[in-house]
Protein backbone atom coordinates (compact mmCIF):
# COMPACT_ATOMS: atom_id res chain seq x y z
CA UNK A 1 0.00 0.00 0.00
CA UNK A 2 1.14 3.49 -0.86
CA UNK A 3 1.54 6.29 1.58
CA UNK A 4 -2.26 7.52 0.06
CA UNK A 5 -3.92 4.59 0.82
CA UNK A 6 -3.17 4.06 3.96
CA UNK A 7 -4.87 7.43 5.43
CA UNK A 8 -8.33 9.15 4.13
CA UNK A 9 -8.16 12.59 3.89
CA UNK A 10 -6.03 15.28 1.82
CA UNK A 11 -2.12 15.11 2.49
CA UNK A 12 -1.19 18.40 4.17
CA UNK A 13 0.43 20.98 2.05
CA UNK A 14 2.40 24.21 3.33
CA UNK A 15 0.39 27.64 1.98
CA UNK A 16 2.53 30.15 0.99
CA UNK A 17 1.39 33.86 2.15
CA UNK A 18 2.61 36.56 0.23
CA UNK A 19 2.49 39.96 2.51
CA UNK A 20 2.45 43.26 1.19
CA UNK A 21 2.32 47.07 1.78
CA UNK A 22 -1.40 47.67 1.71
CA UNK A 23 -1.04 51.58 0.48
CA UNK A 24 -2.03 52.35 -3.67
CA UNK A 25 -0.96 54.46 -6.09
CA UNK A 26 2.64 53.13 -6.36
CA UNK A 27 3.55 51.27 -3.24
CA UNK A 28 1.12 48.30 -3.74
CA UNK A 29 1.59 47.99 -7.71
CA UNK A 30 5.83 48.01 -7.25
CA UNK A 31 5.78 45.65 -5.24
CA UNK A 32 3.70 43.04 -6.23
CA UNK A 33 5.39 41.05 -8.59
CA UNK A 34 8.48 41.02 -6.32
CA UNK A 35 6.30 39.68 -3.59
CA UNK A 36 4.76 37.18 -5.69
CA UNK A 37 7.73 36.04 -7.21
CA UNK A 38 9.46 35.79 -3.73
CA UNK A 39 6.63 33.40 -2.84
CA UNK A 40 7.06 30.96 -5.91
CA UNK A 41 10.57 30.90 -4.93
CA UNK A 42 9.69 29.49 -1.59
CA UNK A 43 7.45 27.12 -2.83
CA UNK A 44 10.21 25.94 -5.26
CA UNK A 45 12.52 25.72 -2.23
CA UNK A 46 10.06 23.59 -0.59
CA UNK A 47 8.98 21.50 -3.55
CA UNK A 48 12.00 20.25 -4.45
CA UNK A 49 14.16 19.58 -1.03
CA UNK A 50 10.78 17.92 1.24
CA UNK A 51 9.09 14.92 1.14
CA UNK A 52 6.27 13.20 2.91
CA UNK A 53 7.14 10.57 5.44
CA UNK A 54 5.42 8.64 2.17
CA UNK A 55 7.67 9.87 -0.51
CA UNK A 56 5.74 11.88 -1.68
CA UNK A 57 6.91 15.11 -2.45
CA UNK A 58 5.48 18.41 -0.35
CA UNK A 59 3.12 20.32 -2.26
CA UNK A 60 2.68 24.32 -1.83
CA UNK A 61 -0.27 26.25 -2.80
CA UNK A 62 0.84 29.55 -3.74
CA UNK A 63 -2.01 32.19 -4.29
CA UNK A 64 -2.23 34.60 -7.57
CA UNK A 65 -2.74 37.59 -4.97
CA UNK A 66 -0.77 39.32 -2.23
CA UNK A 67 -2.14 40.00 1.35
CA UNK A 68 -2.25 43.62 2.32
CA UNK A 69 -4.71 43.83 4.81
CA UNK A 70 -7.78 41.96 7.02
CA UNK A 71 -9.80 41.10 4.25
CA UNK A 72 -6.99 39.52 1.98
CA UNK A 73 -6.10 37.62 4.94
CA UNK A 74 -9.37 36.04 4.92
CA UNK A 75 -9.12 35.24 1.61
CA UNK A 76 -5.89 33.28 2.00
CA UNK A 77 -7.37 31.26 5.07
CA UNK A 78 -10.75 30.14 2.85
CA UNK A 79 -8.09 28.96 -0.12
CA UNK A 80 -5.97 27.66 2.98
CA UNK A 81 -8.50 25.58 3.99
CA UNK A 82 -9.98 24.48 0.91
CA UNK A 83 -6.85 23.14 -0.31
CA UNK A 84 -5.56 21.50 2.65
CA UNK A 85 -2.90 23.82 3.59
CA UNK A 86 -2.33 23.12 7.05
CA UNK A 87 0.93 24.90 7.47
CA UNK A 88 1.92 28.06 6.49
CA UNK A 89 5.01 30.20 5.66
CA UNK A 90 4.41 34.12 5.31
CA UNK A 91 6.98 35.87 2.98
CA UNK A 92 7.62 39.31 2.17
CA UNK A 93 10.10 42.37 0.66
CA UNK A 94 8.64 44.90 2.20
CA UNK A 95 6.91 46.72 5.38
CA UNK A 96 3.54 45.34 5.62
CA UNK A 97 0.69 46.02 8.38
CA UNK A 98 1.51 43.35 10.78
CA UNK A 99 -1.66 42.49 12.97
CA UNK A 100 -3.66 43.09 9.68
CA UNK A 101 -2.03 40.12 7.67
CA UNK A 102 -0.53 37.44 10.05
CA UNK A 103 -1.75 34.13 10.18
CA UNK A 104 -4.15 33.88 12.96
CA UNK A 105 -5.27 30.42 12.40
CA UNK A 106 -3.82 28.73 16.25
CA UNK A 107 -3.24 25.27 15.08
CA UNK A 108 -1.25 25.93 12.13
CA UNK A 109 2.56 25.95 12.51
CA UNK A 110 3.54 29.04 11.31
CA UNK A 111 6.82 30.94 10.19
CA UNK A 112 8.00 34.15 8.59
CA UNK A 113 10.64 35.00 6.09
CA UNK A 114 11.55 38.64 5.87
CA UNK A 115 13.38 39.83 3.27
CA UNK A 116 16.89 41.53 4.67
CA UNK A 117 17.13 44.15 2.30
CA UNK A 118 17.37 47.71 2.68
CA UNK A 119 15.56 48.79 -0.38
CA UNK A 120 12.70 48.27 1.51
CA UNK A 121 12.15 46.96 5.32
CA UNK A 122 11.19 43.31 5.14
CA UNK A 123 13.14 42.31 8.13
CA UNK A 124 10.90 45.19 10.08
CA UNK A 125 7.70 43.87 9.04
CA UNK A 126 9.52 40.52 10.28
CA UNK A 127 10.19 41.82 13.59
CA UNK A 128 6.78 43.82 13.85
CA UNK A 129 4.62 40.44 13.13
CA UNK A 130 6.54 38.21 15.25
CA UNK A 131 6.11 40.94 18.16
CA UNK A 132 2.51 40.68 17.30
CA UNK A 133 2.62 37.04 17.39
CA UNK A 134 3.89 36.80 20.96
CA UNK A 135 1.68 39.34 21.97
CA UNK A 136 -1.45 37.06 20.85
CA UNK A 137 0.11 34.02 22.29
CA UNK A 138 0.56 32.34 18.59
CA UNK A 139 4.34 31.48 18.24
CA UNK A 140 6.01 31.86 15.22
CA UNK A 141 9.40 31.25 13.42
CA UNK A 142 11.12 34.05 12.28
CA UNK A 143 13.55 33.72 9.59
CA UNK A 144 15.76 36.24 8.77
CA UNK A 145 19.17 35.63 6.59
CA UNK A 146 22.39 37.44 8.06
CA UNK A 147 23.41 39.03 4.78
CA UNK A 148 22.29 41.95 3.34
CA UNK A 149 20.67 41.14 -0.48
CA UNK A 150 20.05 43.10 -3.21
CA UNK A 151 15.88 43.93 -3.91
CA UNK A 152 14.82 41.67 -6.50
CA UNK A 153 17.23 39.15 -5.78
CA UNK A 154 15.63 35.55 -5.82
CA UNK A 155 18.53 33.32 -4.41
CA UNK A 156 17.70 32.05 -0.81
CA UNK A 157 20.65 32.05 0.92
CA UNK A 158 22.37 29.19 2.98
CA UNK A 159 21.01 30.04 6.29
CA UNK A 160 17.60 30.93 5.18
CA UNK A 161 17.30 27.51 2.75
CA UNK A 162 17.70 25.97 6.21
CA UNK A 163 15.92 27.31 8.21
CA UNK A 164 12.84 27.32 5.08
CA UNK A 165 13.22 23.39 5.27
CA UNK A 166 13.92 22.26 8.87
CA UNK A 167 10.58 24.70 9.78
CA UNK A 168 8.43 22.47 6.73
CA UNK A 169 10.18 19.01 8.11
CA UNK A 170 8.66 19.79 11.61
CA UNK A 171 5.64 21.76 10.84
CA UNK A 172 4.51 18.89 7.49
CA UNK A 173 5.02 15.97 10.88
CA UNK A 174 2.67 17.73 13.31
CA UNK A 175 0.11 18.37 10.51
CA UNK A 176 0.38 14.47 9.58
CA UNK A 177 -0.53 13.45 12.89
CA UNK A 178 -3.02 15.35 13.81
CA UNK A 179 -6.49 13.56 13.18
CA UNK A 180 -4.62 10.10 13.08
CA UNK A 181 -4.39 6.72 15.55
CA UNK A 182 -2.44 5.33 18.17
CA UNK A 183 -3.31 1.80 17.94
CA UNK A 184 -2.44 -0.69 21.30
CA UNK A 185 -2.87 -3.96 20.66
CA UNK A 186 -2.57 -5.25 24.22
CA UNK A 187 -1.90 -3.45 27.87
CA UNK A 188 1.03 -3.27 29.82
CA UNK A 189 3.62 -5.11 29.20
CA UNK A 190 5.54 -6.15 32.42
CA UNK A 191 4.93 -3.38 34.04
CA UNK A 192 6.67 -0.78 32.19
CA UNK A 193 5.21 2.91 32.54
CA UNK A 194 5.73 3.88 28.81
CA UNK A 195 2.95 1.16 27.45
CA UNK A 196 0.55 2.37 30.06
CA UNK A 197 -0.96 4.45 27.15
CA UNK A 198 -1.57 7.79 28.15
CA UNK A 199 -4.71 8.94 26.02
CA UNK A 200 -4.84 12.59 27.19
CA UNK A 201 -0.83 13.09 26.30
CA UNK A 202 -1.43 11.39 23.01
CA UNK A 203 -4.60 13.80 22.35
CA UNK A 204 -3.40 17.15 24.15
CA UNK A 205 0.17 17.50 22.48
CA UNK A 206 -0.10 15.30 18.83
CA UNK A 207 -3.88 15.69 18.00
CA UNK A 208 -4.11 11.72 18.05
CA UNK A 209 -6.60 9.72 19.43
CA UNK A 210 -6.50 6.54 21.06
CA UNK A 211 -7.69 3.32 20.16
CA UNK A 212 -7.45 -0.20 21.89
CA UNK A 213 -7.70 -3.75 21.06
CA UNK A 214 -7.22 -6.87 23.17
CA UNK A 215 -4.45 -9.23 21.78
CA UNK A 216 -7.63 -12.31 21.61
CA UNK A 217 -8.23 -10.41 18.06
CA UNK A 218 -4.89 -11.48 16.81
CA UNK A 219 -6.52 -15.12 17.91
CA UNK A 220 -10.26 -14.47 16.61
CA UNK A 221 -8.58 -13.63 12.81
CA UNK A 222 -5.95 -16.39 13.10
CA UNK A 223 -8.88 -19.03 14.04
CA UNK A 224 -11.51 -17.37 11.23
CA UNK A 225 -8.77 -16.73 8.53
CA UNK A 226 -9.60 -13.19 8.59
CA UNK A 227 -6.34 -11.72 6.56
CA UNK A 228 -5.63 -12.57 2.86
CA UNK A 229 -4.60 -16.02 2.24
CA UNK A 230 -2.95 -15.53 -0.97
CA UNK A 231 -0.52 -12.77 0.61
CA UNK A 232 -0.21 -15.37 3.50
CA UNK A 233 1.26 -17.83 0.81
CA UNK A 234 3.46 -15.48 -0.70
CA UNK A 235 4.76 -14.31 2.60
CA UNK A 236 5.02 -18.01 3.85
CA UNK A 237 7.45 -18.87 0.69
CA UNK A 238 9.14 -15.30 1.01
CA UNK A 239 10.19 -15.80 4.54
CA UNK A 240 11.21 -19.62 3.58
CA UNK A 241 13.69 -18.25 0.86
CA UNK A 242 14.92 -15.13 2.10
CA UNK A 243 15.17 -14.83 6.19
CA UNK A 244 17.97 -17.31 7.37
CA UNK A 245 17.80 -19.44 10.02
CA UNK A 246 20.15 -19.11 13.04
CA UNK A 247 21.77 -21.11 15.49
CA UNK A 248 18.71 -22.18 17.99
CA UNK A 249 21.04 -21.80 21.41
CA UNK A 250 18.10 -23.17 23.33
CA UNK A 251 19.27 -26.89 25.13
CA UNK A 252 18.87 -29.38 22.76
CA UNK A 253 16.07 -30.82 25.12
CA UNK A 254 14.07 -27.74 25.48
CA UNK A 255 14.25 -26.43 21.66
CA UNK A 256 11.41 -26.99 19.09
CA UNK A 257 10.50 -29.83 16.33
CA UNK A 258 11.11 -28.96 13.25
CA UNK A 259 7.06 -29.19 12.71
CA UNK A 260 6.76 -26.50 15.48
CA UNK A 261 9.06 -24.16 13.82
CA UNK A 262 7.44 -24.43 10.59
CA UNK A 263 4.30 -23.64 12.54
CA UNK A 264 5.90 -20.73 14.38
CA UNK A 265 6.75 -19.06 10.89
CA UNK A 266 3.19 -19.29 9.73
CA UNK A 267 1.82 -18.08 13.16
CA UNK A 268 4.67 -14.95 13.38
CA UNK A 269 3.57 -14.00 9.42
CA UNK A 270 0.08 -14.41 9.82
CA UNK A 271 0.84 -11.98 12.80
CA UNK A 272 2.50 -9.39 10.86
CA UNK A 273 -0.31 -9.29 8.06
CA UNK A 274 -3.01 -8.64 11.42
CA UNK A 275 -0.91 -6.19 13.05
CA UNK A 276 -0.95 -4.21 9.54
CA UNK A 277 -4.52 -4.85 8.95
CA UNK A 278 -5.50 -3.48 12.25
CA UNK A 279 -3.84 -0.24 11.95
CA UNK A 280 -4.47 0.92 8.55
CA UNK A 281 -6.93 -2.11 6.89
CA UNK A 282 -6.87 -3.55 4.05
CA UNK A 283 -9.47 -3.77 1.17
CA UNK A 284 -9.30 -7.70 0.66
CA UNK A 285 -10.64 -8.87 3.82
CA UNK A 286 -14.09 -6.97 2.36
CA UNK A 287 -14.15 -9.20 -0.10
CA UNK A 288 -14.31 -12.17 2.16
CA UNK A 289 -17.22 -11.31 3.92
CA UNK A 290 -14.95 -8.50 7.30
CA UNK A 291 -16.33 -5.14 5.88
CA UNK A 292 -15.60 -3.69 9.51
CA UNK A 293 -12.21 -5.28 9.67
CA UNK A 294 -11.14 -4.00 6.38
CA UNK A 295 -11.72 -0.21 7.28
CA UNK A 296 -8.58 -0.35 9.94
CA UNK A 297 -8.16 1.67 13.13
CA UNK A 298 -6.66 4.87 10.80
CA UNK A 299 -3.41 4.19 12.70
CA UNK A 300 -0.03 5.55 12.47
CA UNK A 301 1.78 4.27 14.57
CA UNK A 302 0.91 1.01 17.58
CA UNK A 303 2.30 -1.17 19.80
CA UNK A 304 2.08 -5.07 20.59
CA UNK A 305 2.28 -5.66 24.26
CA UNK A 306 3.42 -8.96 23.68
CA UNK A 307 5.29 -10.19 26.76
CA UNK A 308 3.97 -12.00 28.82
CA UNK A 309 0.38 -12.64 28.25
CA UNK A 310 0.95 -13.44 25.10
CA UNK A 311 4.46 -14.54 24.93
CA UNK A 312 4.32 -17.47 27.35
CA UNK A 313 2.06 -19.27 25.25
CA UNK A 314 2.19 -18.07 21.82
CA UNK A 315 5.14 -17.07 19.23
CA UNK A 316 6.41 -14.05 20.36
CA UNK A 317 5.74 -10.89 17.71
CA UNK A 318 9.30 -10.59 16.94
CA UNK A 319 8.87 -10.81 13.32
CA UNK A 320 5.95 -9.15 13.05
CA UNK A 321 7.17 -6.24 14.81
CA UNK A 322 10.97 -6.28 12.64
CA UNK A 323 9.42 -6.47 9.15
CA UNK A 324 6.54 -3.98 9.71
CA UNK A 325 9.23 -1.63 11.22
CA UNK A 326 11.44 -2.06 7.97
CA UNK A 327 11.49 -0.73 4.70
CA UNK A 328 10.34 -3.54 2.63
CA UNK A 329 8.59 -7.38 3.16
CA UNK A 330 7.38 -9.71 0.40
CA UNK A 331 5.25 -7.30 -1.40
CA UNK A 332 8.43 -5.45 -1.62
CA UNK A 333 10.08 -1.95 -0.57
CA UNK A 334 7.51 0.28 0.65
CA UNK A 335 7.57 2.63 3.68
CA UNK A 336 7.87 1.54 7.31
CA UNK A 337 4.65 1.09 9.83
CA UNK A 338 5.77 2.15 12.94
CA UNK A 339 4.98 -0.30 15.50
CA UNK A 340 6.89 -0.48 19.09
CA UNK A 341 7.50 -3.78 20.84
CA UNK A 342 5.92 -4.28 24.46
CA UNK A 343 3.69 -1.77 23.60
CA UNK A 344 5.99 1.45 24.62
CA UNK A 345 3.64 4.35 23.12
CA UNK A 346 5.90 7.04 24.29
CA UNK A 347 8.67 4.98 22.12
CA UNK A 348 6.43 4.03 19.60
CA UNK A 349 5.87 7.89 19.47
CA UNK A 350 9.37 8.88 19.25
CA UNK A 351 9.90 6.51 16.40
CA UNK A 352 7.08 8.21 14.60
CA UNK A 353 8.96 11.77 15.47
CA UNK A 354 11.84 10.03 13.48
CA UNK A 355 9.88 8.72 10.84
CA UNK A 356 7.79 11.92 10.21
CA UNK A 357 11.28 13.74 9.61
CA UNK A 358 13.22 11.21 7.73
CA UNK A 359 11.39 8.94 5.88
CA UNK A 360 13.70 6.46 6.96
CA UNK A 361 12.75 3.10 9.37
CA UNK A 362 13.76 3.35 13.02
CA UNK A 363 15.56 1.25 15.11
CA UNK A 364 13.37 0.76 18.93
CA UNK A 365 16.28 -0.09 21.16
CA UNK A 366 16.62 -0.66 25.21
CA UNK A 367 19.37 1.22 26.58
CA UNK A 368 21.09 -1.90 28.03
CA UNK A 369 24.80 -0.80 29.17
CA UNK A 370 27.55 1.67 29.85
CA UNK A 371 30.47 -0.35 29.04
CA UNK A 372 34.04 2.05 30.53
CA UNK A 373 37.52 1.99 29.18
CA UNK A 374 37.91 0.18 32.35
CA UNK A 375 35.29 -2.55 32.43
CA UNK A 376 36.18 -3.59 28.42
CA UNK A 377 39.66 -4.03 29.46
CA UNK A 378 39.02 -6.57 32.63
CA UNK A 379 36.69 -8.62 30.42
CA UNK A 380 38.50 -8.21 27.50
CA UNK A 381 41.63 -7.07 27.55
CA UNK A 382 40.77 -4.83 25.22
CA UNK A 383 41.56 -1.53 25.47
CA UNK A 384 39.63 1.36 23.63
CA UNK A 385 40.55 4.35 21.35
CA UNK A 386 39.13 6.52 19.01
CA UNK A 387 35.33 7.36 18.88
CA UNK A 388 35.21 4.47 21.79
CA UNK A 389 37.72 5.81 23.84
CA UNK A 390 35.08 6.70 26.80
CA UNK A 391 33.55 3.82 26.78
CA UNK A 392 29.96 3.27 24.44
CA UNK A 393 26.46 2.38 25.23
CA UNK A 394 24.88 -1.04 24.45
CA UNK A 395 21.46 -0.29 22.55
CA UNK A 396 19.67 -4.30 21.86
CA UNK A 397 16.11 -4.92 21.73
CA UNK A 398 14.79 -8.17 23.34
CA UNK A 399 13.91 -9.83 19.85
CA UNK A 400 13.22 -7.64 16.87
CA UNK A 401 14.11 -4.11 15.26
CA UNK A 402 13.65 -3.07 11.80
CA UNK A 403 15.55 -5.13 9.10
CA UNK A 404 17.12 -1.76 7.87
CA UNK A 405 19.16 -1.08 11.31
CA UNK A 406 22.08 -3.39 9.99
CA UNK A 407 23.01 -0.03 8.48
CA UNK A 408 24.36 -2.36 5.59
CA UNK A 409 23.31 0.54 2.70
CA UNK A 410 25.87 3.27 1.71
CA UNK A 411 25.29 7.02 2.03
CA UNK A 412 26.31 9.70 -0.79
CA UNK A 413 28.95 10.53 1.85
CA UNK A 414 30.39 7.18 1.55
CA UNK A 415 28.97 6.43 5.50
CA UNK A 416 26.67 3.60 6.43
CA UNK A 417 23.13 4.36 6.71
CA UNK A 418 19.41 3.71 6.03
CA UNK A 419 17.90 5.24 2.98
CA UNK A 420 14.72 6.57 3.26
CA UNK A 421 12.38 3.78 1.20
CA UNK A 422 12.03 5.62 -1.69
CA UNK A 423 15.85 5.91 -2.47
CA UNK A 424 16.42 2.24 -1.40
CA UNK A 425 16.80 -0.18 -3.92
CA UNK A 426 16.75 -4.33 -4.33
CA UNK A 427 20.39 -4.40 -3.79
CA UNK A 428 19.61 -2.84 -0.49
CA UNK A 429 17.37 -4.95 0.34
CA UNK A 430 19.51 -8.25 -0.32
CA UNK A 431 21.84 -6.63 1.90
CA UNK A 432 19.56 -6.42 4.84
CA UNK A 433 18.02 -9.87 4.43
CA UNK A 434 21.76 -11.05 4.03
CA UNK A 435 23.06 -9.14 7.26
CA UNK A 436 19.97 -10.84 9.56
CA UNK A 437 19.53 -14.03 10.47
CA UNK A 438 16.55 -15.61 12.55
CA UNK A 439 16.65 -17.52 16.20
CA UNK A 440 14.25 -19.67 17.60
CA UNK A 441 13.13 -17.36 20.47
CA UNK A 442 14.74 -18.15 23.93
CA UNK A 443 12.32 -20.04 25.66
CA UNK A 444 13.60 -18.86 28.96
CA UNK A 445 11.93 -15.50 27.84
CA UNK A 446 9.56 -16.63 25.31
CA UNK A 447 7.70 -19.77 26.32
CA UNK A 448 5.68 -19.83 23.58
CA UNK A 449 8.68 -19.96 20.99
CA UNK A 450 8.56 -17.51 17.73
CA UNK A 451 11.49 -16.24 16.29
CA UNK A 452 13.94 -13.66 16.71
CA UNK A 453 16.15 -10.84 14.60
CA UNK A 454 19.47 -10.93 15.16
CA UNK A 455 21.96 -8.06 12.74
CA UNK A 456 25.24 -6.02 13.90
CA UNK A 457 24.61 -2.51 13.31
CA UNK A 458 27.29 -0.91 11.17
CA UNK A 459 29.85 1.16 12.53
CA UNK A 460 30.37 4.53 11.71
CA UNK A 461 27.01 5.66 10.97
CA UNK A 462 25.94 9.08 12.41
CA UNK A 463 22.59 8.92 14.22
CA UNK A 464 20.67 9.84 16.96
CA UNK A 465 18.82 8.32 19.47
CA UNK A 466 15.83 10.32 21.01
CA UNK A 467 13.33 9.19 23.57
CA UNK A 468 9.60 11.32 25.16
CA UNK A 469 9.47 10.84 28.45
CA UNK A 470 6.24 11.77 30.29
CA UNK A 471 6.92 13.13 33.91
CA UNK A 472 4.15 13.92 36.91
CA UNK A 473 3.93 17.41 37.64
CA UNK A 474 6.30 18.51 33.83
CA UNK A 475 4.33 16.85 31.19
CA UNK A 476 6.27 15.22 28.17
CA UNK A 477 9.82 15.96 27.58
CA UNK A 478 12.02 14.57 24.91
CA UNK A 479 15.45 13.67 25.25
CA UNK A 480 18.48 14.03 22.16
CA UNK A 481 22.14 12.08 21.73
CA UNK A 482 23.73 12.96 18.47
CA UNK A 483 26.72 10.33 17.67
CA UNK A 484 28.18 7.62 15.98
CA UNK A 485 27.69 3.28 15.71
CA UNK A 486 30.56 1.87 16.70
CA UNK A 487 32.34 -1.64 14.89
CA UNK A 488 34.50 -3.24 17.52
CA UNK A 489 37.01 -6.30 16.95
CA UNK A 490 34.84 -9.56 16.49
CA UNK A 491 36.70 -11.17 19.60
CA UNK A 492 35.32 -8.22 22.00
CA UNK A 493 32.20 -7.95 20.40
CA UNK A 494 31.36 -11.81 20.77
CA UNK A 495 32.58 -11.51 24.64
CA UNK A 496 30.39 -8.21 25.54
CA UNK A 497 27.70 -9.61 22.69
CA UNK A 498 27.24 -12.68 24.51
CA UNK A 499 26.99 -11.90 28.10
CA UNK A 500 23.20 -10.94 26.94
CA UNK A 501 21.00 -12.64 24.37
CA UNK A 502 23.23 -12.74 21.47
CA UNK A 503 20.04 -14.09 19.38
CA UNK A 504 18.89 -10.25 19.53
CA UNK A 505 19.87 -7.57 17.43
CA UNK A 506 23.02 -5.37 18.59
CA UNK A 507 24.35 -1.53 17.95
CA UNK A 508 27.23 -0.20 19.61
CA UNK A 509 26.53 3.53 19.82
CA UNK A 510 28.81 6.32 21.36
CA UNK A 511 26.93 10.01 21.70
CA UNK A 512 28.92 13.20 21.09
CA UNK A 513 30.23 14.71 24.25
CA UNK A 514 32.83 17.24 25.46
CA UNK A 515 29.45 19.12 26.00
CA UNK A 516 28.44 20.25 29.41
CA UNK A 517 26.51 18.36 31.87
CA UNK A 518 24.82 15.62 30.98
CA UNK A 519 27.26 15.68 27.36
CA UNK A 520 30.59 15.51 29.77
CA UNK A 521 30.88 11.68 29.45
CA UNK A 522 29.29 8.68 28.04
CA UNK A 523 28.56 7.45 31.62
CA UNK A 524 26.66 10.90 32.12
CA UNK A 525 24.19 10.32 28.78
CA UNK A 526 23.64 6.91 30.60
CA UNK A 527 23.08 7.94 33.66
CA UNK A 528 20.57 10.59 32.95
CA UNK A 529 17.92 8.95 30.13
CA UNK A 530 14.74 8.80 31.52
CA UNK A 531 13.74 5.24 30.23
CA UNK A 532 14.88 1.86 29.45
CA UNK A 533 14.20 2.59 25.50
CA UNK A 534 15.45 4.51 22.83
CA UNK A 535 15.17 5.30 19.56
CA UNK A 536 17.93 5.03 17.02
CA UNK A 537 17.55 7.46 13.98
CA UNK A 538 20.01 7.74 10.95
CA UNK A 539 21.88 10.35 10.86
CA UNK A 540 22.39 14.06 13.09
CA UNK A 541 18.71 14.93 13.20
CA UNK A 542 18.59 16.39 16.76
CA UNK A 543 17.82 19.99 15.02
CA UNK A 544 15.26 18.91 13.51
CA UNK A 545 13.76 17.14 16.61
CA UNK A 546 14.57 20.34 18.71
CA UNK A 547 12.24 22.38 16.48
CA UNK A 548 9.72 19.54 16.48
CA UNK A 549 9.56 19.11 19.93
CA UNK A 550 9.01 23.60 20.05
CA UNK A 551 5.71 23.23 17.60
CA UNK A 552 4.41 20.48 19.81
CA UNK A 553 5.52 22.66 22.99
CA UNK A 554 7.47 19.76 24.58
CA UNK A 555 10.56 20.68 25.93
CA UNK A 556 13.58 19.26 25.40
CA UNK A 557 15.47 18.48 28.55
CA UNK A 558 18.73 16.69 27.17
CA UNK A 559 20.42 17.02 23.50
CA UNK A 560 23.93 17.76 22.26
CA UNK A 561 22.90 20.03 19.43
CA UNK A 562 24.90 23.15 18.81
CA UNK A 563 23.24 26.17 19.56
CA UNK A 564 23.96 27.82 16.13
CA UNK A 565 21.33 24.80 14.90
CA UNK A 566 18.51 25.13 17.37
CA UNK A 567 15.87 26.71 15.77
CA UNK A 568 12.36 27.26 17.88
CA UNK A 569 9.30 29.79 17.28
CA UNK A 570 11.41 33.46 18.16
CA UNK A 571 8.93 34.57 21.02
CA UNK A 572 11.38 31.67 22.81
CA UNK A 573 14.26 33.69 23.57
CA UNK A 574 11.80 36.31 25.64
CA UNK A 575 11.51 33.70 27.90
CA UNK A 576 15.13 33.80 28.43
CA UNK A 577 18.33 33.88 26.60
CA UNK A 578 20.67 32.81 29.12
CA UNK A 579 20.00 29.40 29.20
CA UNK A 580 18.21 28.13 25.72
CA UNK A 581 17.08 25.18 27.62
CA UNK A 582 15.07 26.48 30.65
CA UNK A 583 13.72 28.82 28.10
CA UNK A 584 12.12 25.77 26.52
CA UNK A 585 10.38 24.46 29.64
CA UNK A 586 9.24 28.24 30.52
CA UNK A 587 7.82 28.73 27.53
CA UNK A 588 6.33 25.54 26.50
CA UNK A 589 4.60 25.56 29.96
CA UNK A 590 3.38 29.07 29.50
CA UNK A 591 1.87 28.02 25.89
CA UNK A 592 0.38 24.66 27.21
CA UNK A 593 -0.34 21.50 24.87
CA UNK A 594 -0.82 22.51 21.06
CA UNK A 595 -4.22 21.12 21.11
CA UNK A 596 -5.78 21.36 25.13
Amino acid sequence: MSRTDRYPGMLPRVGIRPIVDGRRNGIRESLEEPTLAMARAAAALIEENVRHAGGEGVECVVPDFCVGGASEAARMDALFNREGATVSLSVTPCWCYGSETMDMDPLRPKAIWGFNGTERPGAVYLAATLSAHAQKGLPCFGIYGEDVHDSGDLHIPDDVREKIIRFVRGAIAVATMRGKSYLAMGGVSMGIAGSAVDSTFIEDFLGMRVIQTDMTEFVRRMNLDIFDQEEFKRALEWAKTKCKEGEDRNPPDKQHSREQKDEDWSVSIKMALIARDLMVGNPALKAIGFGEEAEGHNAICGGFQGQRQWTDYFPNGDFMEAILNSSFDWNGIRQPYIVATENDALNGLTMLLGNLLTGTAQVFADVRTYWSPKAVKRVTGHVLEGDAANGFLHLINSGPAALDGCAEMTGPDGKPTMKPFWEMTEDDVSACLEATTWHAGTLEYFRGGGWSTKFVTRGGMPCTISRLNLVKGLGPALQIAEGMTLELPKGVHDELDFRTDPTWPTTWFVPRCGGSFPFDSVYEVMNNWGANHCVLSPGHIGADLVTLASMLRIPVSMHNVGSTRIFRPSCWSSFGTASPELADFRACQSYGALYK
